[in-house]
């Protein structure tokens, strides 16, 4: 169908573009050209992307190209790898006259209106992940290079008392059907059952409070809790506490997007699957698999949000962009899921030890061949949830996130699972 026939589709990517253009304006005019993470492009390079991304997926016959060199330079992004870093400088880019002169032009000549609905969804669904992964990038920035947003303070609390749940042995399902109505990527299909055994899963994610004691305990010294791979990776980036904390003697801190506040102790911390795995290992035991946290989430059930079909709101998680910084991890308990599992959507990502794989009877999209299956590689992990700076669209009970393990920089907390297969 033609988006012309929907036009609920145009308002989303309205919304979509309003959200990226609202993110660079968090930026000072003079560090456009920075680089935050080392193994990203400059931010300057995502303000040409998301729309050289849109005039080459979506352009019809109509549409000559008016810079073919612009169109191939911000074509593709990159993600981070263990390895060699862009090596680029500033004075390499272009102009920012020139760029966002060029996002403008892509913006006025695009017809949107003969586009079909599969390459919209996926054009709009590209421009919101990545509203999220640049904030992963500006959160990394100098507060002084940042235009404050105003946001309503999130007071800590007592830390929750930990509980762990039982999950019974039974099915969950995984995926999209293909004659499925909704959007999905790639390797969201195809959707099948799969049987899970009995296992137990912390009811809540694990807090800076929880976490606090596995750093002060020598957590970061302890090689018996690293993989090989993920040992070398911390010694070589000199790390000993998450990448969002700060210390001072004693006392830690937490830098959020705008500001250095006390170490929220009921807060989700966020960190990478190396770190998370360690954790696990101090705590004896280990992440869940992709399909035991399905399974924790939903059960038996085919309701669209683990606490059933009511419409996601702000009294069932930090997401859809409302705020930078999560809440403490009992801040909802009307999403609450059936076995009892607390904030399992939103508040942030959720690592799992299942490498990110293709389903049975994967097929690449063959507008966007390798926006899945370059990663099928071993080196990524899936994630699950959302984070507060997830779009709602991608709270779909099929969605899955990937990262590699070694990227700390990622709005992404876990909770550690326990017994399963032998």
């Amino acid at each position: 169908m033609l988006v012309a026939q929907d036009k609920s589709l145009l308002r989303r990517l309205n919304r979509a573009r309003a959200q990226t253009d609202k993110l660079f304006d968090n930026v000072r005019p003079d560090s456009l050209y920075d680089r935050p993470i080392p193994e990203r492009h400059r931010i300057v390079f995502y303000i040409g992307h998301l729309e050289a991304f849109d005039w080459n997926l979506l352009r019809s016959p109509s549409n000559v190209p008016f810079d073919a060199d612009l169109d191939r330079l911000f074509a593709f992004g990159i993600d981070p790898v263990d390895g060699g870093l862009p090596s680029d400088q500033p004075s390499d880019w272009p102009a920012l006259d020139q760029v966002r002169s060029y996002a403008s032009r892509v913006r006025d000549e695009l017809d949107i209106d003969n586009c079909s609905e599969l390459l919209l969804n996926t054009a709009i669904e590209h421009r919101l992940m990545h509203a999220e992964t640049l904030a992963y990038m500006l959160h990394q920035m100098p507060i002084d290079k940042k235009i404050r947003q105003p946001q309503a303070d999130v007071p800590d609390r007592e830390e929750p008392r930990a509980e762990i749940i039982e999950i019974p042995e039974g099915p969950a399902t995984l995926g999209l059907f293909r004659d499925d109505a909704d959007f999905g990527w790639d390797n969201e299909y195809n959707a099948h059952v799969v049987n899970v055994p009995a296992f137990a899963m912390d009811r809540y994610k694990v807090t800076n409070s929880q976490y606090l004691k596995f750093v002060r305990s020598g957590g970061y010294r302890d090689r018996a809790l690293w993989s090989a791979d993920d040992w070398e990776w911390k010694t070589a980036r000199d790390f000993s506490h998450p990448a969002f904390w700060k210390r001072d003697g004693d006392q830690w801190y937490l830098r959020t997007m705008f500001e250095v506040i006390p170490l929220p102790l009921s807060w989700p911390v966020y960190v990478s699957q190396a770190e998370a795995s360690a954790y696990a290992r101090w705590a004896g035991q280990r992440l869940p698999t992709e399909a035991e946290w399905q399974r924790a989430a939903y059960g038996n059930s085919k309701n669209p949000f683990p606490w059933g079909v009511e419409t996601p709101g702000p009294e069932h998680g930090y997401f859809d962009f409302e705020r930078w910084d999560p809440a403490p991890v009992d801040a909802f308990p009307r999403a609450r899921s059936a076995f009892g599992l607390d904030g399992l959507l939103g508040n942030g990502w959720e690592w799992t030890g299942s490498p990110f794989e293709p389903y049975a009877g994967f097929k690449a999209f063959p507008f966007y061949e390798g926006y899945s299956a370059n990663f099928f590689d071993g080196k990524h992990f899936v994630m699950k949830g959302g984070s507060p700076r997830t779009d709602r669209s991608m709270l779909r009970r099929s969605f899955r996130n990937w990262f590699q393990p070694h990227y700390p920089y990622v709005y992404a907390g876990f909770r550690c699972a326990s017994g399963g297969p032998k």
